[in-house]
């Protein structure tokens, strides 16, 4: 028997006992947030355009369309999957800074939960750009910025699954994890920088009524608990099978 005391990776922390409450009060939230969407809040117009515009090749124009009403979905995902993405670069830095391994754990998973969050938002975003504009794509700013986003996001775990030494596997998805955070204001700031009729500056020009603003902060705050109850419940798993994996190795050096 060794008398090396047995070091493992904590796990059963109070946050934890949050995550059902969490977990419940984000669908409630949400849900309301989405019934407020159609059944209060008034329909508006499509995105701007000046008469008629061409959008992907099509010759499109203002219309009152019931697909706006993604717009309550698409925007508190992509909320989400930003502030995902910024704590998933913080824990990336301290990793880089203390080369403790429970940072890396943090950040690979607040990037699996911002990769969740990334793909919603693209798949909204397309369900909206169809319906409205009449084309599944177009390369306006924000869309081809937050591409390039979910491909650097994409590639963390291609990464990670290509390296087999832990610590240097860490390392490079630590500097990946960061560049793609970079991105986040980018694609947050970029229809300030090249204006876009499919993406209006919504908060800065006033485009969101009170009603609007009420449901899309019920949608978000919603969403930003699904996100907390995720990534807790996620990180228990891990923590709980990496203590698994401790004790099997301490087993195996004892014998």
């Amino acid at each position: 028997m060794t008398d090396k005391k047995l070091k493992l990776p904590e796990a059963g922390q109070w946050p934890d006992r949050l995550v059902v409450p969490a977990l419940i009060a984000g669908a409630v939230l949400s849900t309301v947030g989405f019934l407020m969407a159609f059944f209060y809040v008034a329909p508006v117009g499509g995105a701007a355009v000046n008469g008629a515009e061409l959008i992907g090749d099509v010759m499109v124009s203002q219309k009152m369309l019931l697909s706006q009403k993604i717009f309550y979905f698409h925007m508190p995902v992509a909320i989400t999957s930003f502030l995902a993405l910024g704590f998933g670069c913080y824990y990336a830095v301290r990793f880089l800074m203390t080369k403790n391994q429970r940072f890396d754990t943090c950040s690979r998973i607040c990037l699996e939960i911002a990769l969740l969050f990334v793909v919603l938002t693209m798949i909204t975003g397309e369900m909206w750009t169809r319906f409205e504009w009449g084309v599944w794509w177009s390369w306006e700013p924000r869309l081809t910025t937050y591409l390039i986003l979910m491909l650097i996001v994409i590639a963390y775990f291609v990464l990670r699954s290509s390296v087999d030494e832990p610590e240097r596997r860490a390392t490079f998805a630590a500097v990946v994890a960061i560049i793609a955070t970079i991105d986040v204001p980018i694609c947050f700031m970029i229809t300030r920088l090249i204006p876009s009729s499919i993406h209006p500056v919504v908060l800065r020009e006033g485009g969101m009524s009170p009603e609007m603003g009420l449901c899309v902060g019920l949608c978000a705050l919603g969403m930003l608990l699904v996100g907390f109850a995720l990534y807790r419940a996620r990180f228990n798993q891990v923590r709980l099978t990496q203590r698994v994996e401790a004790l099997k190795e301490t087993v195996d050096d004892e014998r």
